[in-house]
């Protein structure tokens, strides 16, 4: 595993007035609170293609100060429909890079983390544990490297938004996220339940929730064509959008949704932390 840290800009880091007119916006939506929770945020992305290139993207410019994108992958030609890092001179680039030059234009005050690898059962602890996140977004498609990386995040109490496939799709409206116990019409996360149930002994009740969220989409797959079919065998229950056809509007929605969902969390807990910092009035009894 080979950590890449990015330099931070180079302006002054008391730069107030550049940070305010880039991200003013967004402290005036959310809250000068929340607005500090996200430049101090540490939030790591698995897997930066078709939902989490996008994802990323969110983040910077919502001004989350410190971002590990992690990847093993170059950019293709057949990444250009719908990954945002993925243009005609970023062609042959690995995706993490192409995404950290794209977001030192964006949000310079961001230091990018890049660990050019893959996320399996057996590198997780070093890869997640220890490393001070607020988040984690899994935004892979082996089944069982999902189903681990869910598992030792609850065990740890990190916080973790977990990704359904978002190939063969045509509807954004049709995206929720629930917890991942809830999901319907979702192949990929149908699976991971299954050996999180199997392997980790996650709960089999149908009441029960995981208190993991999900991003996923209730829309029944479109396939190719017959001719296409064998292509999709691969990918049918992935976030690989191969064989399947894909469309940026549906995955970038992923990303977006996903985004909304774990900014608003930290709003809420910045606005959380500030009740529980307020002194109470004490009242005497008369």
């Amino acid at each position: 595993m080979n950590a890449i840290e990015s330099p931070l800009f180079s302006a002054p880091q008391g730069d107030d007035i550049d940070f305010a007119r880039r991200f003013g916006g967004v402290g005036r939506l959310y809250g000068e609170r929340a607005l500090e929770r996200f430049r101090t945020a540490h939030v790591c992305v698995i897997g930066v293609g078709g939902v989490g290139s996008w994802l990323v993207e969110a983040l910077a410019r919502s001004a989350v100060g410190r971002l590990t994108l992690i990847d093993l992958d170059n950019v293709a030609e057949s990444n250009i429909n719908r990954q945002i890092q993925a243009l005609t001179e970023t062609i042959g680039q690995p995706k993490i890079e192409a995404l950290r030059d794209r977001i030192a234009g964006i949000n310079p005050y961001c230091q990018v983390t890049l660990v050019e690898d893959f996320i399996e059962p057996d590198n997780i602890a070093q890869m997640i544990g220890g490393k001070g996140f607020d988040y984690v977004v899994d935004a892979i498609d082996s089944v069982k490297a999902k189903a681990a990386l869910i598992a030792f995040c609850r065990e740890q109490g990190i916080p973790l938004l977990t990704s359904g496939g978002a190939g063969g799709q045509l509807d954004p409206t049709k995206i929720e996220v629930r917890d991942l116990a809830r999901t319907e019409q979702e192949p990929l996360l149908k699976k991971v339940r299954k050996v999180l149930r199997a392997q980790y002994g996650f709960s089999r009740g149908e009441k029960q929730k995981y208190h993991i969220d999900a991003v996923f989409s209730m829309e029944p797959l479109r396939y190719p064509e017959a001719e296409d079919a064998c292509e999709i065998e691969s990918s049918i229950t992935g976030l690989n959008c191969a064989g399947f056809g894909s469309s940026m509007v549906v995955t970038a929605s992923f990303g977006m949704i996903a985004a909304a969902h774990i900014l608003r969390k930290m709003a809420e807990a910045a606005s959380s932390e500030l009740v529980q910092a307020v002194p109470q009035p004490e009242f005497v009894s008369v």
